[in-house]
């Protein structure tokens, strides 16, 4: 039996709240994000539920990647469902664009590497991801990054997905293309559309601010990115390969996967061993002992008092 000590809310979703926690034999603090059960029913929420669960188990088992939000534990209560994860203090890159502005190249290229990594880890466990955007990226306390919420991942081992799910300006064309079926080529290309955001603040098909979806997606299916004059040789390059509506011809989806971007000249000089023992400086350091998100994390009002010092001790699962 393992006890937790529940400590500040950290963050809300549609189905929950995440905590601080700590863990009594260890002292170790960890994220428990909690799924109410009466909300994920009212919601018809099961599904999404079970598969963060199962996705979770999947890439934690095994070894670990120090580039994604691993869970440690999993458990339930007679009314909430619970993963103890990984806690990331420092903030996720959508929030740290707002505050910092975009990024230059090389501070993009040092995020952009990490990510690489955590989608590797992922595709080769047979797991498209879904749902790669700057706020699914968390930072630690040294400025590393962790990919998070696997709510919209799948296993394609079996049976290729044809869903259309994820962010409208970052969603593939097949994903938008109902009854194509796709793998993890769908995350190259949102790989694609995220390195633009961190560049220019935008997604490359979210022109002139317009929020409509529909004029999202029909961007994404039928418009040519253009590059602007400011980016380099080698940059312009790694987004064109990335950003090809044809998946045959996109990088990462010719038969080598993440080595095809990984062996990109834009990253010329990267040494991938160091990448992955987190031995390259984060252009940027979250500042210790701040909430590193936006206001309260729109947590709205808490009591504290709510969770202080309840334990937890029905422990289901332990990732090995």
């Amino acid at each position: 039996m393992n006890d937790f000590s529940v400590h500040r809310i950290i963050g809300r979703g549609g189905f929950g709240e995440v905590y601080g926690c700590r863990k009594a034999d260890t002292g170790k603090m960890y994220a428990m994000k909690c799924l109410d059960k009466k909300r994920i029913k009212m919601k018809q929420g099961e599904t999404l539920a079970l598969n963060e669960r199962i996705m979770l188990s999947l890439v934690s088992t095994g070894q670990d990647c120090p580039f994604i939000v691993c869970m440690t534990y999993a458990f339930h209560t007679p009314d909430k469902l619970c993963f103890i994860l990984d806690l990331m203090n420092g903030g996720d890159l959508h929030y740290h664009l707002s505050q910092h502005g975009v990024f230059n190249e090389s501070e993009m290229k040092f995020y952009a590497a990490e990510v690489i990594l955590g989608l590797e880890h992922m595709h080769r466990r047979y797991i498209v991801y879904r749902d790669l955007k700057p706020a699914n990226i968390l930072l630690d306390e040294h400025g590393h990054v962790r990919i998070s919420d696997l709510g919209l991942a799948c296993d394609f081992s079996k049976k290729k997905p044809h869903a259309s799910v994820g962010t409208h300006g970052y969603m593939a064309p097949e994903v938008l293309s109902k009854g194509t079926a796709y793998d993890s080529s769908a995350d190259w290309f949102s790989f694609g559309c995220m390195l633009y955001k961190l560049l220019k603040g935008h997604s490359p098909f979210r022109q002139h601010k317009t929020k409509d979806k529909h004029e999202i997606d029909r961007m994404t299916l039928t418009m040519n990115v253009e590059l602007p004059d400011s980016f380099s040789k080698e940059l312009k390059s790694l987004l064109e390969g990335l950003l090809q509506r044809d998946v045959d011809k996109r990088l990462g989806c010719k038969g080598n996967g993440a080595d095809e971007v990984k062996e990109h000249p834009f990253f010329a000089g990267i040494d991938w061993q160091q990448v992955y023992l987190q031995k390259y400086t984060p252009p940027l350091i979250p500042p210790r002992g701040e909430v590193n998100a936006a206001d309260a994390f729109d947590i709205g009002s808490f009591d504290e008092e709510d969770t202080k010092g309840i334990k937890v001790k029905v422990i289901l699962y332990k990732a090995g």
